[in-house]
Protein backbone atom coordinates (compact mmCIF):
# COMPACT_ATOMS: atom_id res chain seq x y z
CA UNK A 1 0.00 0.00 0.00
CA UNK A 2 2.71 2.44 0.78
CA UNK A 3 4.40 1.77 -2.21
CA UNK A 4 1.02 2.69 -4.14
CA UNK A 5 0.61 5.96 -2.16
CA UNK A 6 4.14 6.59 -3.24
CA UNK A 7 3.55 6.66 -6.97
CA UNK A 8 0.35 8.62 -6.48
CA UNK A 9 2.37 11.24 -4.58
CA UNK A 10 4.78 11.26 -7.60
CA UNK A 11 2.13 11.53 -10.20
CA UNK A 12 0.92 14.68 -8.07
CA UNK A 13 3.88 16.42 -8.00
CA UNK A 14 3.68 16.32 -11.92
CA UNK A 15 0.18 17.48 -11.57
CA UNK A 16 1.19 19.71 -9.56
CA UNK A 17 3.94 20.85 -11.72
CA UNK A 18 1.59 20.85 -15.38
CA UNK A 19 -0.85 23.45 -13.28
CA UNK A 20 1.85 25.63 -12.90
CA UNK A 21 4.64 25.84 -15.57
CA UNK A 22 3.23 27.41 -17.78
CA UNK A 23 4.02 30.82 -15.75
CA UNK A 24 7.81 30.32 -16.52
CA UNK A 25 7.38 29.55 -20.33
CA UNK A 26 5.76 32.41 -21.67
CA UNK A 27 8.50 33.97 -23.25
CA UNK A 28 9.82 31.16 -24.97
CA UNK A 29 7.01 30.14 -26.00
CA UNK A 30 5.52 33.78 -27.37
CA UNK A 31 9.14 33.56 -29.27
CA UNK A 32 8.93 30.25 -30.68
CA UNK A 33 5.31 29.94 -31.53
CA UNK A 34 3.49 33.41 -31.10
CA UNK A 35 1.27 32.13 -27.85
CA UNK A 36 0.96 35.28 -26.13
CA UNK A 37 0.01 35.35 -22.84
CA UNK A 38 -3.95 35.27 -23.08
CA UNK A 39 -3.53 32.05 -24.82
CA UNK A 40 -2.10 30.48 -22.10
CA UNK A 41 -4.36 32.04 -19.61
CA UNK A 42 -6.92 29.68 -21.98
CA UNK A 43 -4.56 26.98 -21.84
CA UNK A 44 -4.17 27.23 -17.98
CA UNK A 45 -8.34 27.43 -17.64
CA UNK A 46 -8.93 24.21 -20.26
CA UNK A 47 -6.25 22.35 -17.81
CA UNK A 48 -8.66 23.10 -14.91
CA UNK A 49 -11.81 22.55 -16.75
CA UNK A 50 -11.13 19.26 -17.94
CA UNK A 51 -9.97 17.94 -14.75
CA UNK A 52 -12.78 19.34 -12.79
CA UNK A 53 -14.72 17.79 -15.38
CA UNK A 54 -13.34 14.12 -15.18
CA UNK A 55 -14.06 14.53 -10.93
CA UNK A 56 -18.11 13.42 -11.72
CA UNK A 57 -16.77 9.83 -13.86
CA UNK A 58 -13.70 9.73 -11.31
CA UNK A 59 -15.53 9.71 -8.22
CA UNK A 60 -17.63 7.19 -9.78
CA UNK A 61 -14.92 5.23 -11.29
CA UNK A 62 -12.89 4.96 -7.65
CA UNK A 63 -15.74 3.41 -5.87
CA UNK A 64 -16.73 1.11 -8.47
CA UNK A 65 -13.32 -0.22 -9.92
CA UNK A 66 -10.76 1.59 -7.15
CA UNK A 67 -8.18 3.75 -7.45
CA UNK A 68 -5.47 1.58 -9.14
CA UNK A 69 -6.99 1.31 -12.70
CA UNK A 70 -8.48 4.61 -12.55
CA UNK A 71 -5.35 6.74 -11.74
CA UNK A 72 -2.87 4.60 -13.80
CA UNK A 73 -4.89 4.53 -16.95
CA UNK A 74 -5.70 8.08 -17.07
CA UNK A 75 -2.52 9.30 -16.00
CA UNK A 76 -0.93 7.45 -19.04
CA UNK A 77 -3.12 8.39 -22.02
CA UNK A 78 -3.46 11.90 -20.77
CA UNK A 79 -0.52 13.04 -18.70
CA UNK A 80 1.86 11.34 -20.88
CA UNK A 81 0.26 11.99 -24.11
CA UNK A 82 -0.60 15.30 -23.45
CA UNK A 83 3.32 16.34 -22.43
CA UNK A 84 4.21 14.68 -25.67
CA UNK A 85 1.45 16.55 -27.95
CA UNK A 86 3.02 19.46 -26.07
CA UNK A 87 6.55 18.88 -26.73
CA UNK A 88 5.34 18.63 -30.84
CA UNK A 89 3.02 21.86 -30.39
CA UNK A 90 3.46 24.04 -33.67
CA UNK A 91 0.85 27.07 -32.18
CA UNK A 92 -1.87 28.29 -29.47
CA UNK A 93 -3.75 25.61 -30.75
CA UNK A 94 -1.78 22.43 -29.97
CA UNK A 95 -0.48 23.97 -26.56
CA UNK A 96 -4.11 23.72 -25.82
CA UNK A 97 -4.83 20.57 -26.77
CA UNK A 98 -2.37 19.51 -24.94
CA UNK A 99 -3.26 20.79 -21.74
CA UNK A 100 -6.52 20.07 -21.97
CA UNK A 101 -5.59 16.04 -22.29
CA UNK A 102 -2.99 16.46 -19.36
CA UNK A 103 -5.56 17.93 -17.17
CA UNK A 104 -7.82 14.72 -18.08
CA UNK A 105 -4.39 12.62 -17.50
CA UNK A 106 -3.83 14.41 -13.75
CA UNK A 107 -7.30 14.40 -12.84
CA UNK A 108 -7.57 11.16 -10.52
CA UNK A 109 -4.24 11.30 -9.10
CA UNK A 110 -4.58 13.35 -6.03
CA UNK A 111 -8.58 11.72 -5.41
CA UNK A 112 -7.02 8.15 -5.77
CA UNK A 113 -4.86 8.87 -2.50
CA UNK A 114 -7.73 10.36 -0.58
CA UNK A 115 -9.76 7.58 -1.43
CA UNK A 116 -7.81 5.38 0.05
CA UNK A 117 -7.05 8.06 3.34
CA UNK A 118 -11.22 7.63 3.65
CA UNK A 119 -11.41 4.23 3.27
CA UNK A 120 -8.70 2.83 5.15
CA UNK A 121 -7.03 5.27 7.84
CA UNK A 122 -8.62 7.12 10.67
CA UNK A 123 -11.43 10.37 9.84
CA UNK A 124 -9.81 12.25 12.34
CA UNK A 125 -6.35 12.20 10.43
CA UNK A 126 -7.49 12.66 6.93
CA UNK A 127 -7.02 16.30 6.65
CA UNK A 128 -3.38 15.82 7.62
CA UNK A 129 -2.94 13.17 5.45
CA UNK A 130 -4.61 14.91 2.61
CA UNK A 131 -2.17 18.19 3.60
CA UNK A 132 1.02 16.29 3.56
CA UNK A 133 0.54 14.75 0.27
CA UNK A 134 -0.46 18.09 -1.24
CA UNK A 135 2.61 19.41 0.50
CA UNK A 136 4.65 16.65 -1.15
CA UNK A 137 3.21 17.24 -4.42
CA UNK A 138 3.88 20.90 -4.43
CA UNK A 139 7.13 20.03 -4.92
CA UNK A 140 6.17 19.98 -8.48
CA UNK A 141 5.16 23.87 -7.66
CA UNK A 142 8.91 23.91 -6.85
CA UNK A 143 10.44 22.63 -10.11
CA UNK A 144 8.25 24.61 -12.14
CA UNK A 145 10.29 28.04 -11.40
CA UNK A 146 13.79 27.91 -10.98
CA UNK A 147 14.71 24.56 -12.32
CA UNK A 148 12.32 24.88 -15.17
CA UNK A 149 14.48 27.38 -15.74
CA UNK A 150 17.48 25.89 -16.14
CA UNK A 151 16.49 22.99 -17.47
CA UNK A 152 14.75 25.07 -20.74
CA UNK A 153 18.06 26.88 -21.08
CA UNK A 154 19.82 24.36 -21.12
CA UNK A 155 18.37 21.62 -23.10
CA UNK A 156 15.25 23.27 -24.47
CA UNK A 157 11.45 23.46 -24.19
CA UNK A 158 10.64 20.91 -26.17
CA UNK A 159 13.05 18.28 -24.93
CA UNK A 160 12.09 19.38 -21.32
CA UNK A 161 8.17 18.24 -22.65
CA UNK A 162 9.65 14.87 -24.00
CA UNK A 163 11.33 13.99 -20.60
CA UNK A 164 8.16 14.91 -18.60
CA UNK A 165 6.47 12.66 -21.19
CA UNK A 166 8.58 9.38 -20.20
CA UNK A 167 8.59 10.61 -16.84
CA UNK A 168 4.86 10.65 -16.62
CA UNK A 169 4.49 6.94 -18.74
CA UNK A 170 7.00 5.66 -15.48
CA UNK A 171 4.67 6.75 -13.31
CA UNK A 172 1.55 5.44 -14.82
CA UNK A 173 3.11 2.19 -14.89
CA UNK A 174 4.16 2.40 -11.30
CA UNK A 175 0.73 3.03 -9.79
CA UNK A 176 -0.76 0.10 -11.87
CA UNK A 177 2.10 -2.25 -10.50
CA UNK A 178 2.22 -0.92 -6.69
CA UNK A 179 -1.87 0.85 -5.99
CA UNK A 180 -3.62 -1.36 -4.33
CA UNK A 181 -7.41 -0.63 -4.04
CA UNK A 182 -9.10 -1.08 -0.56
CA UNK A 183 -11.86 -3.49 -0.44
CA UNK A 184 -15.37 -2.20 -1.24
CA UNK A 185 -17.85 -1.04 1.06
CA UNK A 186 -21.20 -3.32 1.35
CA UNK A 187 -24.13 -0.87 1.31
CA UNK A 188 -27.56 -1.56 -0.53
CA UNK A 189 -27.75 2.19 -0.91
CA UNK A 190 -26.55 2.92 -4.46
CA UNK A 191 -24.57 5.86 -4.54
CA UNK A 192 -25.15 8.89 -6.62
CA UNK A 193 -23.49 12.65 -6.76
CA UNK A 194 -26.94 13.76 -5.93
CA UNK A 195 -27.33 12.60 -2.72
CA UNK A 196 -24.02 14.63 -1.78
CA UNK A 197 -26.18 18.09 -3.89
CA UNK A 198 -29.45 17.40 -1.61
CA UNK A 199 -27.37 17.72 1.52
CA UNK A 200 -28.21 21.60 2.65
CA UNK A 201 -25.08 21.16 5.14
CA UNK A 202 -22.41 21.25 2.42
CA UNK A 203 -23.98 24.47 0.24
CA UNK A 204 -22.32 26.53 2.80
CA UNK A 205 -18.95 24.92 2.27
CA UNK A 206 -18.71 24.80 -1.60
CA UNK A 207 -19.12 28.60 -2.21
CA UNK A 208 -15.51 28.78 -0.62
CA UNK A 209 -14.65 25.81 -2.36
CA UNK A 210 -15.17 26.94 -5.58
CA UNK A 211 -13.02 29.96 -4.76
CA UNK A 212 -10.24 29.01 -2.33
CA UNK A 213 -7.76 27.54 -4.19
CA UNK A 214 -8.14 30.21 -6.91
CA UNK A 215 -5.85 32.82 -5.40
CA UNK A 216 -2.56 30.29 -5.63
CA UNK A 217 -3.62 28.64 -8.78
CA UNK A 218 -4.29 31.24 -11.14
CA UNK A 219 -1.20 33.46 -10.02
CA UNK A 220 1.46 31.03 -8.99
CA UNK A 221 0.27 28.73 -12.41
CA UNK A 222 0.36 31.67 -14.25
CA UNK A 223 -0.28 35.78 -13.25
CA UNK A 224 2.52 35.80 -11.50
CA UNK A 225 5.22 35.94 -14.06
CA UNK A 226 3.29 38.33 -16.89
CA UNK A 227 2.65 40.69 -13.49
CA UNK A 228 6.18 41.08 -12.26
CA UNK A 229 7.08 41.75 -15.98
CA UNK A 230 4.46 44.14 -16.85
CA UNK A 231 5.16 46.01 -13.93
CA UNK A 232 9.05 46.13 -12.80
CA UNK A 233 10.30 44.38 -16.23
CA UNK A 234 11.27 41.97 -14.27
CA UNK A 235 13.66 38.88 -16.32
CA UNK A 236 13.13 35.39 -16.47
CA UNK A 237 15.60 34.41 -13.70
CA UNK A 238 13.56 37.34 -11.53
CA UNK A 239 10.27 35.95 -12.54
CA UNK A 240 11.72 32.03 -11.56
CA UNK A 241 12.83 33.45 -8.32
CA UNK A 242 9.45 34.96 -7.31
CA UNK A 243 7.49 31.73 -8.50
CA UNK A 244 10.32 29.40 -6.51
CA UNK A 245 9.06 31.42 -3.46
CA UNK A 246 5.54 31.36 -3.53
CA UNK A 247 5.87 27.78 -4.27
CA UNK A 248 8.06 27.22 -0.64
CA UNK A 249 5.07 29.02 0.64
CA UNK A 250 3.01 27.05 -0.86
CA UNK A 251 4.60 23.97 0.36
CA UNK A 252 5.06 25.50 3.81
CA UNK A 253 1.65 26.16 3.96
CA UNK A 254 0.26 23.05 3.29
CA UNK A 255 2.47 21.05 6.05
CA UNK A 256 1.90 24.18 8.73
CA UNK A 257 -2.44 23.84 8.02
CA UNK A 258 -2.57 19.40 8.49
CA UNK A 259 -2.58 19.25 12.19
CA UNK A 260 -4.19 22.74 13.16
CA UNK A 261 -8.14 21.37 12.86
CA UNK A 262 -6.84 18.87 16.02
CA UNK A 263 -4.62 22.11 17.64
CA UNK A 264 -7.31 24.47 17.75
CA UNK A 265 -10.19 21.91 17.79
CA UNK A 266 -11.99 23.37 14.92
CA UNK A 267 -12.06 23.31 11.31
CA UNK A 268 -13.94 25.70 10.15
CA UNK A 269 -12.60 28.73 11.68
CA UNK A 270 -9.08 27.66 10.75
CA UNK A 271 -9.81 27.99 7.28
CA UNK A 272 -11.90 31.06 7.77
CA UNK A 273 -9.18 33.03 9.20
CA UNK A 274 -6.69 31.63 6.32
CA UNK A 275 -8.98 32.60 4.02
CA UNK A 276 -9.46 35.97 5.39
CA UNK A 277 -5.58 36.87 5.53
CA UNK A 278 -5.74 35.84 1.80
CA UNK A 279 -7.96 38.15 1.28
CA UNK A 280 -5.99 40.96 3.39
CA UNK A 281 -2.95 40.09 0.81
CA UNK A 282 -5.03 40.75 -2.82
CA UNK A 283 -6.30 44.26 -1.33
CA UNK A 284 -2.64 45.23 -0.70
CA UNK A 285 -1.46 43.79 -4.07
CA UNK A 286 -4.70 45.62 -5.57
CA UNK A 287 -3.97 48.80 -3.93
CA UNK A 288 0.05 48.34 -3.99
CA UNK A 289 0.16 48.95 -7.60
CA UNK A 290 3.97 49.19 -8.49
CA UNK A 291 5.32 50.15 -5.01
CA UNK A 292 8.20 48.19 -5.13
CA UNK A 293 9.18 44.42 -6.28
CA UNK A 294 9.49 43.32 -3.17
CA UNK A 295 6.88 44.05 -1.34
CA UNK A 296 5.18 42.17 -4.38
CA UNK A 297 6.59 39.08 -4.35
CA UNK A 298 6.51 39.15 -0.37
CA UNK A 299 2.06 39.40 -0.76
CA UNK A 300 2.15 36.35 -3.47
CA UNK A 301 4.20 34.42 -0.55
CA UNK A 302 1.87 35.24 1.76
CA UNK A 303 -0.66 34.30 -0.49
CA UNK A 304 0.92 30.96 -1.39
CA UNK A 305 1.27 30.25 2.19
CA UNK A 306 -1.74 31.50 3.72
CA UNK A 307 -4.15 30.12 0.56
CA UNK A 308 -3.60 26.03 1.14
CA UNK A 309 -6.45 25.41 3.17
CA UNK A 310 -7.55 23.34 -0.04
CA UNK A 311 -7.28 19.86 2.20
CA UNK A 312 -8.75 21.07 5.44
CA UNK A 313 -11.43 22.24 3.25
CA UNK A 314 -12.07 19.19 1.80
CA UNK A 315 -11.95 17.01 4.85
CA UNK A 316 -14.62 19.55 5.87
CA UNK A 317 -17.07 18.57 3.21
CA UNK A 318 -16.07 14.59 2.97
CA UNK A 319 -16.88 14.53 6.50
CA UNK A 320 -20.19 14.41 5.52
CA UNK A 321 -20.39 12.39 3.41
CA UNK A 322 -21.86 8.77 4.22
CA UNK A 323 -19.10 5.90 3.64
CA UNK A 324 -19.96 4.02 0.33
CA UNK A 325 -19.91 7.28 -1.43
CA UNK A 326 -16.81 8.15 -0.16
CA UNK A 327 -15.26 8.23 -3.41
CA UNK A 328 -17.72 10.67 -4.61
CA UNK A 329 -17.39 12.82 -1.73
CA UNK A 330 -13.92 13.83 -2.03
CA UNK A 331 -14.38 14.18 -5.99
CA UNK A 332 -17.00 16.47 -5.44
CA UNK A 333 -14.98 18.75 -3.22
CA UNK A 334 -12.24 18.85 -6.13
CA UNK A 335 -15.09 19.33 -8.79
CA UNK A 336 -16.01 22.57 -7.91
CA UNK A 337 -12.59 23.94 -6.35
CA UNK A 338 -10.86 22.74 -10.01
CA UNK A 339 -13.46 24.27 -11.67
CA UNK A 340 -13.59 27.47 -9.89
CA UNK A 341 -9.98 28.25 -10.89
CA UNK A 342 -10.34 26.69 -14.62
CA UNK A 343 -13.28 29.41 -15.12
CA UNK A 344 -11.51 31.92 -13.42
CA UNK A 345 -8.67 31.63 -15.87
CA UNK A 346 -10.39 31.83 -19.17
CA UNK A 347 -12.30 34.88 -17.85
CA UNK A 348 -9.27 36.57 -16.64
CA UNK A 349 -7.27 36.02 -19.86
CA UNK A 350 -9.96 37.88 -21.64
CA UNK A 351 -10.11 40.42 -19.00
CA UNK A 352 -6.09 40.78 -19.18
CA UNK A 353 -6.65 41.10 -23.26
CA UNK A 354 -9.49 44.03 -22.64
CA UNK A 355 -7.32 45.98 -20.95
CA UNK A 356 -4.11 45.77 -23.45
CA UNK A 357 -6.51 46.62 -25.98
CA UNK A 358 -7.35 49.57 -23.99
CA UNK A 359 -3.69 50.63 -23.59
CA UNK A 360 -3.37 50.24 -19.99
CA UNK A 361 0.26 49.52 -18.64
CA UNK A 362 1.91 48.35 -15.57
CA UNK A 363 0.01 46.96 -12.50
CA UNK A 364 -3.19 48.68 -13.27
CA UNK A 365 -3.78 46.15 -16.15
CA UNK A 366 -4.22 43.64 -13.25
CA UNK A 367 -6.77 45.55 -11.15
CA UNK A 368 -9.79 43.99 -12.74
CA UNK A 369 -8.57 40.32 -12.31
CA UNK A 370 -7.31 41.07 -8.46
CA UNK A 371 -10.27 43.10 -7.66
CA UNK A 372 -12.59 40.33 -8.69
CA UNK A 373 -10.72 37.65 -7.07
CA UNK A 374 -10.94 39.61 -3.69
CA UNK A 375 -14.87 40.00 -4.37
CA UNK A 376 -15.17 36.24 -4.51
CA UNK A 377 -13.46 35.23 -2.03
CA UNK A 378 -15.02 38.07 0.38
CA UNK A 379 -18.78 36.94 -0.80
CA UNK A 380 -17.84 32.98 0.16
CA UNK A 381 -16.47 33.99 3.45
CA UNK A 382 -19.42 35.08 4.32
CA UNK A 383 -21.44 32.16 3.45
CA UNK A 384 -18.91 30.38 4.97
CA UNK A 385 -19.08 31.78 8.15
CA UNK A 386 -22.72 30.45 8.80
CA UNK A 387 -21.26 26.36 7.75
CA UNK A 388 -21.79 23.88 10.24
CA UNK A 389 -18.30 23.13 12.09
CA UNK A 390 -17.39 19.42 12.20
CA UNK A 391 -14.38 17.24 13.47
CA UNK A 392 -15.50 13.80 12.39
Amino acid sequence: MIAGIVSLCLAYVLSQFFRSFLAVLTGILGQDIGVTPDDLSTASGLWFLSFALMQIPVGGALDRIGPRLTAAVLFLIGGAGGAALFAVAQSALHVKLAMLLIGIGCSPVLMASYYIFARVYSPRIFATLAATTIGVGSVGNLAGSVPLVWVVQSYGWRETLWGLAIVSALIAIAAFVFVRNPPKVESAQVGRFSDLLKMPVLWLIIPLVFVNYLPVAALRGLWIGPYLVDTYGANATQVGNASMMMSLAIIAGTFAYGPLDRVFGSRKWVIFAGNVIVLTALVALLLSGDFSFTWAVSLFTAIGFFGMSFPMIVAHGRAFAPPHIAGRGVTLMNLFSISGVGFFQVVSGKMHAAQIASGITGAARYSEILLLMSGLIAISLLIYAFSKDNLD
